[in-house]
């Protein structure tokens, strides 16, 4: 079995523990580090090079948005899921923009943000709902079924079987905003996943049906 490499990233000691046990108790999940602000994220990213961080957002000095546009710029592959108290629009949108695969609050339940992590790891959207609908009202002025001419470029990527790599190189733009671009349309859709996504895109109208 394949385990994924995950990077706990919180300043409260407690929280990380309470992190560390819950997910350490996967058999398909290894806790590689710890780190208690943005600055020894980006390090301990860097030397570990874990599949995926869990990121705090509010933390002194460098904050998980700063620490997560530094890991997705400079460490190809490795994803940051936000796991934090806050979701206002600014939190959601700096952390989005920063390029993190996902936004969980810590009121998300267990097998819920076990579920977060593994899709995650995968470089799939993992939005709490609450946040999903914040993020599209900021994105769109409340406009939650316009999807944008470079979203359904996007998407038409995914409907074509390609990688988020594959379409960033197609289109000029870097996985991390493809990334956003997703995360943008699945609120708006409605939906948590690339192929539901795309059924819905092509139910709706906006993709071609072949």
């Amino acid at each position: 079995m394949t385990r994924i490499r995950v990077l706990v990233v919180d300043d409260h000691p407690v929280v990380r523990s309470g992190l560390v046990g819950m997910l350490g108790v996967e058999p398909d999940i290894e806790v590689v580090g710890e780190a208690a602000d943005g600055d020894e994220a980006v390090t301990l990213a860097t030397a570990l090079r874990p599949d995926l961080v869990l990121m705090d957002l509010r933390m002194p000095g460098t904050d998980g948005a700063t620490a997560t546009g530094r890991i997705v710029a400079e460490l190809p592959g490795v994803h940051v899921l936000v796991l934090t108290t806050y979701e206002t629009d600014t939190d959601i949108l700096r952390a989005v923009e920063a390029g993190a695969t996902g936004y969980l609050l810590k009121d998300t339940p267990r097998d819920q943000l076990v579920a977060g992590v593994r899709a995650a790891a995968r470089g799939e959207a993992a939005l709490s709902p609450s946040v999903a609908l914040r993020l599209v009202q900021q994105v769109r002025g409340g406009d939650i079924e316009r999807v944008t001419p470079r979203e359904r470029e996007v998407l038409a990527g995914v409907a074509r079987g390609l990688s988020n790599a594959a379409i960033g190189r197609e289109l000029f733009i870097t996985e991390a905003t493809v990334k956003t671009h997703l995360l943008r349309v699945f609120a708006k859709l409605g939906v948590d996943d690339r192929t539901r996504a795309v059924t819905i895109a092509i139910e709706r109208g906006i993709l071609p049906t072949s």
